[in-house]
This record gives C-alpha cells, structure tokens and sequence, in this order.
C-alpha cells in the first residue's frame, strides 16, 4: 500500500516528503538530545554579574538569534515541508504553496539557547532587632547588651560583633544591621536602672 501510494507521487512531491521526513526525523533526534540534556555545551556566555545590579564582565557573550544554524534549517524544512504536503491539494498555484510554505518555513527560526551563569560576589547582609520588655510586658529602655556571631569553621569560640555597648531605647528594642550571614544572638550585660 506503501508502495503504490509513493510509486503515485510526482518527482517533486517525492523529494518534499523525503524533506520533510528527514527533518522531522532530525527533530525528534534534537528534542530527545535536549529532553536528556546531551545538546548543551560548556561554553557559550561567561559573564560575571555582582549584586550592584552591574555587569563585571560582558566580553564573551555567545547565544541570541544564528540564522544559520543546523538547528534553524531543520526547523525551517520542518515547517516548509509539512505546509506544502497539507497546502498541496488546497492551493492550486505552485507559486503562492511555495511562498506560504517559505513564509511557514522562515518563521520556524529558533533562537539558540542562551545560559547565563551568575555568581553572587557579595554576600548578603542580615538585619536582627532585640525587643527587651519587663514583665508586664512594657519596654525596657536602658538595658545593655553584647551581639556575637556563632563560632565557625576553625574560630575556637563566638564572636563578638558590636565594637561599643548596644543599649535598648524607649521601645525597648535594639536593631543591628549589615550582619554577616551566620547564627547571631544577644547575651544582657547589664540590666536597666530598676531590676
């Protein structure tokens, strides 16, 4: 059935499919490749890019619109072809199937990926506030205390942050900003006037 249907086909039909079966063929092959990840590469854009909101190193960017990619050409014989095969019978001028068809076939263009890799060159800083309140829950001004970071990696003990007194205000609280990142608490050092 085969066969007969294909030995059926004018010469010029017969290359269009055999087109449009290679190409589809071909993209099957390159989305399964990029469903398992083997057609990414290493290399590509290398840019730097800190927190400031500026970019550090703009020099080798690789990626955007490649006209001329095996990639696009699949695409574009994928979309040439198969609108001629369905258009073939409906369009009866030769000239506007193989524009429509180009038209198809030209808008398939991909865009080749573009990776980005950014690396974070300042590390963010915290902000921790202490409320003091006495048992009455009201605050306590007056009350002072030391900040310290936990202890890490090779430091043999805590650390203590703040170079002068914290001391709560009429609120009762303290806040300490631009923190390190890391496990911070407040040890009292001296308590207020009345306790």
């Amino acid at each position: 059935m085969i066969a007969t249907w294909w030995a059926a086909l004018s010469p010029a039909m017969k290359v269009l499919w055999a087109v449009t079966l290679t190409a589809s063929l071909i993209f099957i092959i390159q989305s399964i490749a990029t469903f398992i990840g083997a057609d990414s590469d290493t290399g590509g854009l290398d840019m730097d890019v800190d927190t400031g909101g500026g970019l550090d190193d703009v020099s080798n960017i690789d990626g955007g619109s490649n006209l001329y990619t095996f990639r696009n050409f699949v695409n574009f014989f994928l979309g040439f072809g198969w609108t001629a095969i369905l258009l073939h019978e409906k369009v009866s001028s030769t000239a506007l199937l193989l524009f429509i068809a180009a038209i198809v076939g030209a808008g398939q263009e991909t865009l080749e990926p573009l990776t980005v890799e950014m690396t974070n060159t300042e590390e963010a800083k915290g902000v921790i506030t202490l409320k003091k309140t006495g048992v009455d829950s009201k605050p306590l001004a007056g009350a002072e205390f030391d900040l310290y970071r936990v202890k890490t990696g090779d430091e043999s003990e805590d650390v203590k942050v703040n170079e002068s007194t914290l001391t709560t205000n009429s609120d009762g609280e303290i806040t300490v900003d631009n923190l390190e990142p890391g496990k911070s608490y407040f040890r009292e050092t001296k308590a207020p006037k009345e306790y």
